[in-house]
């Protein structure tokens, strides 16, 4: 029986004037999406989170912050995956790259679960929330 283990990701809720960044997949699963992507050997998942906001957007990253961690081993329909999610404010102007095709900026309370892929609408929600309880 051969070990299997899950790969691991890195996305990013960018921050934009109030509103967060979706960028639109060229690669299955195609649709909107939140940026993100593989941690590489030898790198550690700040150093993933930059260099793939970097690569799909071409922004900086300010205030990094570990948001959560998303394990559901059906959140990724190219197989379990694990993905350890961040927040910060984009710096700069946004730019297609690499995965992306287009981009768009959405108020986060306006995103519907139909309009994006993986598990980025619960992300989402859960951005929500946690903000609106921080704010009370």
């Amino acid at each position: 029986m051969k070990h299997r283990q899950p790969k691991l990701a890195v996305d990013c809720i960018i921050v934009i004037n109030g509103r967060i960044l979706l960028i639109y997949r060229k690669n299955a699963p195609v649709g909107w999406a939140l940026p993100g992507g593989f941690v590489e050997y030898g790198e550690t998942v700040e150093q993933a989170v930059r260099r793939e906001m970097q690569e799909e957007t071409g922004l900086e990253l300010e205030g990094l912050k570990q948001f959560r961690v998303y394990s559901d081993p059906g959140r990724d329909p190219r197989g379990h995956c694990v993905s350890v999610v961040f927040s910060a404010q984009g710096k700069g102007s946004p730019q297609v790259g690499d995965d992306a095709l287009r981009f768009r900026l959405v108020e986060p309370s306006g995103v519907s679960e139909s309009a994006v892929v993986f598990d980025h609408f619960r992300i989402i929600q859960d951005f929500v929330k946690d903000r609106s309880s921080r704010q009370v």
